[in-house]
């Protein structure tokens, strides 16, 4: 047993000598190793580990253009040469400046922008010893880097800054724009005006120009001048990128802070179609910089193309028809007019909801000038007037208040505490095809007193009315079925929906409600309202826009990528015999004998298709900046046709003329161009 013992402790030393020896090897070959790597390899591993960073920039594709239904282009990109500058990382401005100098030689730019600071900060490169000593040695110790700088470039003299020439300030200019560059992000140094001289000089110097590019760039172009271009809206330029209180939204969405993005009309409501889909290059660099390689990691797509509801060539008629009665009016009823501006109008399919044109023209009293505001359409609201009393009477019809051939008297109506109320003329009896023909105010009064609950009729002179609060949503509540009051939905930015007054307890409002003489609506909503009872009941989306087209390359158009089809919003809730009751009181106002617009649409068939509609009046006070300058009258006019199965309908609205007998029709004068306008085109 001894012996075992013995034996088993001689062998345990051994076998820790063998493993001691294999660890002493394996740390040998190690130790090796890591030599070979730091003193034969050391370069080339570094060289290695300073190829892995790598970063991805986005260059821009070019933006997608608009074209009108038939295909005309109407926002184009006007092809430019321009001179770029994509910068490395960890570039120091000695390094643009160098840059500045050498492309300095190859081509021109403005001087007139730089300003004494850019001066400063030029001499201070070229001079820096020499600023530098004229600190002193507290001042050194005490400032921060920029403290320090900052006064350096404050002892710069005036004299200093005239002594620089011409050829300096180029480079001052240059190196401005330079400056304005994000790291492996292009920037714009000159796209206005470059020669094909400049262009091809550095074209053939790039290896010359660090950074510099010579690329073909874009402008937006407007072959149509400037009809429907404030519809159309606009971009930011580069200088301008994306807008400071947007910042996050674009950066999120893969922008670029110099991207050029729409701020107003279809390029805004749009922009996600028309940007494109940039190209993405990836740059390889070492850590300093320094790049080393660079591959397309995805192809650049220009932006997609919208194709409009609007014909360009009707659009232009009816901006002419607007202007030149706009003008008409004011210069033959100067005085009368003194507070007229504007003019608007609204052209739509009201079974579809397509936008035929949309105009409005303003007079710059100032400038004598009269210039397209189509946008107003969309942006300002307005008293209609009586054009609103096919919804008044439907919404009679619905609430139970009033029933089909319904006879009120028409007479003035005194109600205590409030001035009398009546219309233009005491009409006698009336049912509800003579209030829509004759323009009855008191008819659409007796619809508001009895929603309110108050039922006499007829009224009793000086008497309290009987009014329920209710009544004033329960008739909103109708008219907004029509649009009137809310969002049409069209694809644009930005629309009003008018402006909603109080509900006071005050039957004589609600009755002023009645005639449109209380909230204020949008020529938008206007011809959206009309279409509704166009179209039986049925409300639709008003839009500019048709197709959307992928990018072609050539000069045809790319494949559908999309249709903006027909969109019913809302059915009235109103049976369809009530509504062919108020499409024939419509018809009657414009044919039949006495009614307000037969003297201008009743004798014209404009080529065998009548029209129907309604006039309006509103009383409109002018304000301007607080302060009432005179009482004016809104004109409006809302209608379709051909009326038996309509296929175009239009609203007009002319706020602030004057207060005469006889005026000037411009409400019915455009209306009448409108229609010869449109059958001109559409059926010749």
């Amino acid at each position: 047993m001894g012996k075992k013992k013995k034996t088993k402790k001689e062998k345990l030393p051994l076998r820790l000598n063998i493993i001691f020896f294999i660890m002493f090897l394996m740390f040998s070959a190690l130790v090796l190793q890591l030599g070979v790597v730091q003193i034969l390899n050391g370069e080339e591993f570094q060289q290695e580990i300073d190829r892995t960073v790598r970063e991805t920039t986005k260059e821009p594709v070019p933006r997608g253009e608009i074209y009108d239904s038939n295909h005309r282009l109407v926002v184009g990109n006007k092809p430019i040469y321009a001179i770029t500058y994509t910068p490395q990382k960890g570039l120091q401005a000695n390094d643009r400046l160098e840059v500045a100098e050498k492309l300095a030689a190859f081509i021109d730019l403005s001087t007139e922008d730089i300003t004494e600071r850019n001066k400063k900060e030029y001499w201070y490169l070229k001079n820096k010893e020499a600023a530098v000593e004229r600190l002193t040695d507290k001042e050194k110790k005490d400032l921060d880097d920029t403290e320090e700088y900052n006064l350096a470039l404050e002892r710069i003299t005036e004299k200093e800054m005239n002594d620089l020439s011409e050829q300096e300030k180029k480079v001052i200019a240059i190196k401005k724009e330079l400056d304005k560059a994000y790291a492996l992000t292009p920037q714009i140094v000159k796209n206005e005006d470059v020669t094909m001289e400049e262009y091809a000089k550095v074209s053939e110097n790039l290896d010359k120009l660090p950074g510099i590019n010579a690329i073909a760039d874009w402008n937006r172009d407007y072959p149509f001048n400037n009809t429907f271009k404030n519809l159309a809206g606009n971009i930011t330029s580069q200088d301008q990128g994306i807008p400071a209180d947007q910042e996050e939204h674009f950066l999120t969405r893969g922008y670029s802070r110099n991207d050029r993005v729409g701020t107003s009309g279809l390029e805004e409501y749009y922009e996600e179609v028309l940007r494109g889909r940039k190209e993405q290059v990836q740059y390889i660099t070492k850590k300093d910089g320094t790049t080393i390689d660079s591959e397309t990691v995805v192809e650049g797509k220009p932006g997609k193309d919208l194709v409009l509801t609007i014909d360009m060539e009707f659009q232009k008629k009816v901006d002419e028809v607007v202007k030149q009665e706009l003008q008409n009016t004011i210069q033959k009823h100067p005085y009368q007019h003194q507070f007229l501006s504007d003019a608007i109008a609204v052209v739509m399919n009201p079974k579809t909801g397509e936008l035929l044109a949309v105009s409005a023209q303003t007079h710059d009293k100032k400038k004598n000038e009269y210039i397209n505001t189509s946008y107003k359409a969309l942006h300002d609201s307005y008293l209609p007037g009586s054009a609103v009393k096919g919804a008044t009477v439907l919404a009679g019809y619905q609430s139970g208040t009033i029933t089909p051939g319904q006879v009120f008297v028409d007479r003035t109506i005194n109600i205590a505490g409030s001035p009398p109320k009546g219309s233009y003329r005491t009409l006698g009896s009336v049912n509800d095809y003579d209030a829509l023909r004759l323009s009855s105010n008191v008819y659409m009064f007796y619809i508001a007193l009895q929603m309110g609950g108050e039922m006499r009729h007829p009224f009793p002179d000086g008497s309290k009315a009987s009014f329920n609060m209710a009544a004033w949503t329960e008739m909103r509540g109708y008219f907004q079925q029509f649009g009137l009051g809310k969002h049409t939905g069209v694809d644009f930015p930005y629309e009003s929906t008018g402006v909603t007054g109080d509900n006071p307890f005050n039957p004589g409002l609600l009755m002023d409600f009645a005639i449109g003489q209380y909230d204020n609506f949008t020529a938008m909503q206007m011809v959206q309202y009309v279409s509704t009872i166009a179209n039986d009941g049925y409300r639709v989306r008003p839009h500019f826009v048709k197709e959307i087209r992928n990018p072609s390359n050539n000069d045809e158009l790319g494949p559908v990528y999309r249709t903006k089809g027909t969109d019913v919003l809302n059915r009235i809730d109103m049976s369809q015999q009530y509504i062919n009751r108020v499409k024939e009181g419509f018809r009657q106002a414009f044919h039949a004998n006495g009614g307000t617009g037969t003297d201008y649409f009743g004798t014209k068939d404009y080529r065998g298709y009548k029209a129907a509609g309604k006039t309006g009046t509103a009383e409109n006070e002018f304000y301007r900046d607080g302060e009432k300058l005179g009482d004016t009258e809104n004109l409006s006019l809302v209608g379709y046709a051909p009326y038996d199965d309509p296929e175009m309908a239009f609203a007009i609205i002319v706020p602030h003329t004057g207060i005469v007998d006889n005026k000037y029709p411009i409400n019915h004068r455009i209306g009448q161009g409108i229609l010869d306008a449109y059958f001109e085109t559409y059926k010749p």
